[in-house]
């Protein structure tokens, strides 16, 4: 297998798990809310990590990161992981995870504009041309006309595209920053990087904001615990490590794009699971919007 297929292999399985994680999360926050989610799941991903990175690494912890490593990965976590992840599981009860994830196929053109804001990086004519094809892919599955009596409207509450919307914008953001921050270093201990980070931050929101008891209230709702171990092994644990290795091993556009496939991947679940409703005009959205993150880097 070469670097290239090596790569593409790791972003496919990353378009899986993080499926499986964003269903397990949606339930889980629809039980017991964003903050205790987002708190429990870190904790459980940091374990899993320092499990692996012990027997791969020989290092539980990452003690051999330099300081460029710790500045750069550790605003990647704030941004990705504490702002945008906030705003993503806070919209899960309100559009659910499969537009959630309609809306985090924003987050490749946004990691491109603060490439060109603050790498000096270029965006080709195509592109651009990406850029309106996600962005009309979104339009067509959250705006909905139901007959001619009526006015356009949107589909889903415009609180939850927002919140959607910032989710992207720290996931792009996330991305840029912990590719500079990595470089060649070991993904598994950049992610527990990130994750340190983040955890330390919303330790001091929550406790700031008195939450605790919401977060030692959600140990007791077992359906909760469940969801988000689920969510925590296929999503901090093995999802965010498995996207750094594929842009290690091949273009961040080849494998943004093949990541971007869980938008496909979860309509199925997504209907079996939770009896959601899809229509053509949303199917064909979410492909024109996988299209255009295609094109975008091509």
């Amino acid at each position: 297998m070469t670097q290239a297929h090596l790569g593409e292999f790791f972003a496919l399985g990353t378009a899986i798990f993080w499926t499986v994680s964003a269903l397990a999360f949606e339930s889980a926050t629809n039980r017991v809310g964003a903050f205790a989610v987002n708190l429990i799941r870190l904790w459980f991903g940091f374990v899993f990590l320092s499990i692996l990175s012990y027997f791969v690494r020989g290092l539980a912890l990452p003690v051999d990161s330099t300081l460029h490593n710790w500045i750069w990965l550790g605003l990647s976590g704030v941004i990705g992981f504490i702002a945008g992840d906030y705003f993503l599981f806070s919209s899960y009860p309100l559009i659910g995870s499969r537009m959630a994830m309609l809306m985090m196929t924003l987050a490749p053109p946004v990691a491109a504009f603060f490439g060109w804001i603050f790498l000096g990086e270029t965006i080709s004519p195509k592109g651009l041309a990406g850029m309106v094809l996600v962005l009309s892919g979104i339009a067509i599955a959250i705006w909905n006309k139901p007959n001619s009596q009526e006015k356009i409207k949107l589909k889903y509450p415009a609180k939850g595209l927002l919140f959607g919307f910032l989710g992207a914008v720290g996931q792009g953001g996330g991305i840029v920053l912990s590719k500079y921050g990595m470089g060649s270093y070991s993904a598994f201990a950049s992610t527990q990087i990130r994750i340190i980070i983040a955890m330390i931050g919303f330790t001091l929101i929550i406790t700031f904001l008195k939450r605790w008891k919401n977060v030692s209230n959600t140990f007791k709702n077992l359906p909760a615990i469940k969801g988000i171990v689920t969510g925590s092994f296929f999503g901090p644990f093995l999802g965010v490590s498995f996207s750094l290795l594929a842009v290690q091993n091949v273009s961040a556009g080849i494998a943004s794009t093949i990541m971007a496939m869980v938008l496909v991947f979860i309509i199925l679940p997504s209907v079996i699971l939770y009896k959601q409703k899809v229509n053509f005009t949303e199917i064909a959205g979410a492909f024109l919007s996988v299209i255009g993150v295609a094109m975008f880097f091509v």
